[in-house]
C-alpha cells in the first residue's frame, strides 16, 4: 500500500493562505488505512485550520469530502459541480491522486496536504515500513522475496557493504543489514546458491530515475 503522512499544519496554512473557500477531499483507499488520509484525518484537519484561521481573524469555509479513491475518474467526477463552488482543493490523498485531480480539472488548483512516502509493508499496528521503491526491475525471485532496493541503505545487489557489522545496518544502527536479513532468508529455503551469481548492475533507466514511466496493458486493449 502507498504510505504517506500528513504535512507540518503550518506548511498547509501557508499553502492556502489566499483562500476563503475551499474543498478538503479525504481519499478512502490506501492513505485512509495510515490514518493520514480518510473521513476522519480529514475531519480533523479541517477544525485544526478553522481554529487556526480564526484564531488570526481571516476564517475560512472547508466543505469535506471522502471520494472512494482520488485517482480514479469515476470517483472524483461526483465533486465536479462542487469544484465550481471553492477556490481551491486541499487533498490529503497521495501523490497520484493530487496529480489526477490537477490533470483532470484544469480550471481548479489542487494543493497536497499529504507528503507521499513510499510502498510499506504494516509491521504492527499503525506502523508500515518500506518495502518496495517501484524500481521496475525486480529482484525478489533471487532474493527470499526481500527488496535489496528499498531496504538497502546503498542498493547493492551482491552481498554487503564493508560497513555492515553483526547484521546491523552502518547507515542506521536501529536497521538490519539487508543482506543478513535475505541470507538468513535464502539459508531456511536452502536457496543460498543464489547469491553465487554475480547480478548485472540495475539498468537504471527502468526505475524510478527515468523520467515518467508507462504501462500498458495490452490484453485489455483488445
Amino acid at each position: 500500500m502507498i504510505v504517506a503522512d500528513r504535512k507540518p499544519l503550518d506548511e498547509i496554512l501557508e499553502s492556502i493562505k489566499d483562500y476563503k473557500k475551499i474543498m478538503l477531499m479525504a481519499c478512502g483507499g490506501c492513505v485512509t488505512i495510515c490514518f493520514s488520509g480518510g473521513t476522519k484525518a480529514a475531519e480533523l484537519l479541517a477544525s485544526q485550520i478553522k481554529m487556526a484561521r480564526e484564531k488570526d481573524g481571516d476564517p475560512i469555509e472547508i466543505i469535506e469530502c471522502t471520494p472512494e479513491r482520488q485517482c480514479e475518474f469515476e470517483f472524483i467526477d461526483v465533486y465536479k459541480d462542487k469544484l465550481k463552488d471553492v477556490e481551491a482543493v486541499l487533498s490529503i490523498a497521495c501523490g497520484v491522486g493530487v496529480q489526477t485531480m490537477n490533470e483532470h480539472f484544469e480550471d481548479s488548483i489542487t494543493l497536497p496536504g499529504l507528503n507521499t512516502k513510499f510502498m510499506g509493508y504494516p509491521v504492527e499496528h499503525a506502523l508500515w515500513e518500506e518495502r518496495c521503491a517501484g524500481c521496475g526491475d525486480c529482484e525478489l525471485q533471487w532474493t527470499g522475496g526481500i527488496c535489496p532496493i528499498a531496504r538497502c541503505a546503498k542498493k547493492l545487489l551482491n552481498g554487503p557493504c564493508g560497513g555492515s557489522s553483526n547484521g546491523v545496518c552502518e547507515v542506521d544502527k536501529d536497521i538490519s543489514c539487508v543482506w543478513q536479513v535475505i541470507y538468513d532468508r535464502l539459508v531456511k529455503l536452502d536457496k543460498l546458491d543464489n547469491l553465487t551469481v554475480v547480478r548485472e548492475p540495475k539498468d537504471w533507466r527502468t526505475s524510478t530515475s527515468a523520467g515518467q514511466r508507462k504501462i500498458k496493458f495490452e490484453e485489455a486493449m483488445l
